[in-house]
């Protein structure tokens, strides 16, 4: 029986002397996975924030009691005036004032257009540029991506269910603005997106390289949006100060001469062309391609093709052939075999591309835009809504790839002007609502001043748009071949002014070079001749 007490005293103690240097080994709790917040602040601390929020004006507010001068800067944009004066045309441009040949014009239709406008209660051109309150900060600062405007409402969130149109049995689910408020956050190519990838009515349909393929895009698509590459955000390039965003299509920078940014040092430059990060002889290993960039936009070797994301542009639209109706007197709607809308009563005809290879053209920076004021004739169609400019000779143009987006639009036989359309609302008079040109023509010439002859017809327009995002892996530029080549469907077959080896040909210099290669052959070959005869004979000796 002792021996058993000794015993189990002896394992006792054992444990005692070897329990503490096991718990010492132990491996420490795992500590809860804090992720840094990069923003110095996290606003669902803010108590202020914390209330319920029955319109935007009201968040306002509060984002201005601590950013004190954030709705001074946005009032400075062109994002919230919708208004440009060009300094080297004097025309008045912005969207407050340019006709367009997809939806033609905001003017008479900003309860659809504001959706994507930075500012609330934004119900016509007169809307009040000077109220603080009415601006929007949540639009570029949403981070939960629950932040609608939906059409219709003026640029205004709906918080509370509301049925619209009224009447219609439809209800558009109101908002939690408290709950987003508190997650703000830098823009995000989101929040750009929303509306500069549905420019034109739709994801895609206006630019054609920006579209919502770029919000997961792959490496082939965009080297620096995706996240095996640099994973840049639009705010990367598009580097902002004071809510200014540089890289207006209003004032672009067909040319830029700078070099790199480089850090610390104060630069004018527009910090979104290719050239304020990567210089003016980007290419190291192969120098030559370097002789390339004073007179060929990056852009024109390294976008290959735009609308590369699965998600279709718009080319064409056709707005003569609609005004027809269904069995049920509604506006018909046709889609081809991919499931896309290629004809609506309400709109006309369409034309989608995917993979579209671009147009060229010599770009000085320079856009002229066809206004409302300004004189067209049937007998000049197509009219160019805004067309590039520049020349081989200008000393600033370069060759800038496009995308030519062909349309169809009413115009003022009489008065030979293209017309503002009326087509949204619910009044009988949006052309959307009741498919008749006289009344949307009428009620939208009449939302600027103006006045209708009550003579209409179509004209077929042209836009260009400048094609600078979705840039491939320099393994998928466009090769040499499909521009230095006389074939018909080369790139740069329509661009003069240039000569280009392998496309171009001048007789005589063709003559001498093509000379000097045979007499260069042919003085080898005898050299070798004469050598291995030598050779032979001092052998023989």
């Amino acid at each position: 029986m002792m021996k058993l007490i000794k015993q189990v005293l002896v394992v006792i103690a054992a444990l005692a002397f070897v329990t503490p240097g096991m718990a010492n080994d132990a491996p420490e709790k795992p500590k809860p996975n804090q992720k840094l917040l990069k923003s110095t602040a996290d606003h669902s601390k803010f108590k202020e924030l914390q209330q319920t929020f029955n319109s935007g004006p009201e968040v306002t507010k509060v984002c201005l009691s601590c950013h004190t001068e954030a709705a001074k800067q946005i009032h400075l944009t062109k994002h919230w005036t919708w208004e440009y004066r060009n300094p080297e045309t004097n025309q008045l441009l912005g969207k407050k004032h340019v006709i367009n040949n997809f939806c033609t014009s905001t003017a008479s239709n900003y309860g659809f257009c504001a959706t994507c406008h930075i500012g609330y209660g934004t119900e016509n051109q007169n809307f009040d540029t000077t109220s603080e309150s009415n601006v929007d900060c949540l639009v570029c600062h949403d981070q939960t991506g629950k932040y609608k405007k939906p059409s219709g409402f003026f640029g205004s969130p709906v918080t509370k269910d509301t049925e619209f149109p009224p009447g219609s049995g439809k209800i558009v689910k109101g908002i939690n603005l408290s709950e987003i408020s508190q997650k703000i956050g830098k823009t995000r190519r989101q929040t750009c997106g929303g509306c500069h990838y549905n420019g034109g009515g739709g994801d895609g349909v206006k630019h054609g390289d920006l579209d919502s393929s770029l919000d997961n895009a792959d490496k082939e698509l965009d080297v620096h949006m995706s996240a095996e590459g640099e994973n840049f955000t639009c705010a990367t390039c598009h580097k902002t100060e004071g809510h200014q965003v540089p890289g207006s299509r209003y004032a672009p920078t067909a040319m830029d001469k700078s070099g790199a940014d480089m850090r610390g040092k104060h630069d004018q430059g527009n910090p979104a062309t290719c050239q304020s990060c990567h210089g003016q002889a980007p290419h190291k290993k192969e120098a030559k391609l370097n002789t390339h960039t004073s007179k060929i936009a990056c852009q024109t070797c390294h976008i290959p093709a735009f609308a590369r994301g699965d998600v279709p542009t718009k080319m064409e639209w056709d707005w003569s052939t609609a005004g027809k109706r269904d069995k049920d007197g509604k506006p018909l709607v046709v889609k081809n075999e991919e499931g896309h809308t290629v004809y609506i009563g309400s709109k006309g005809n369409f034309v989608y591309g995917e993979n579209v290879k671009p147009e060229y053209v010599w770009f000085n920076g320079k856009v002229k835009y066809t206004l409302a004021d300004d004189k067209i004739e049937k007998a000049n169609e197509p009219i160019y809504i805004n067309k590039f400019e520049g020349s081989p000779d200008d000393g600033k143009s370069m060759i800038w790839p496009v995308k030519i987006f062909k349309g169809k639009q009413p115009y003022d036989v009489e008065n030979k002007t293209l017309t503002i359309n009326h087509l949204a609302g619910a009044d009988d008079s949006a052309y959307w609502t009741n498919l008749d040109w006289n009344k949307a023509l009428t009620a939208g010439m009449a939302s600027v001043g103006k006045t209708f002859s009550g003579k209409y017809d179509f004209i077929e327009t042209r836009g260009m748009w400048p094609i600078t995002h979705m840039v491939a892996p320099k393994e998928k530029a466009v090769p040499c071949q499909e521009c230095h080549t006389r074939s018909d469907d080369g790139r740069l077959h329509a661009i003069t002014g240039i000569y280009m080896p392998g496309r171009d040909s001048k007789g005589w210099l063709d003559l001498l070079g093509g000379l000097m290669i045979v007499g260069a052959i042919g003085g080898g070959v005898l050299h070798g001749v004469v050598r291995i005869v030598t050779r032979r004979k001092e052998n023989s000796k």
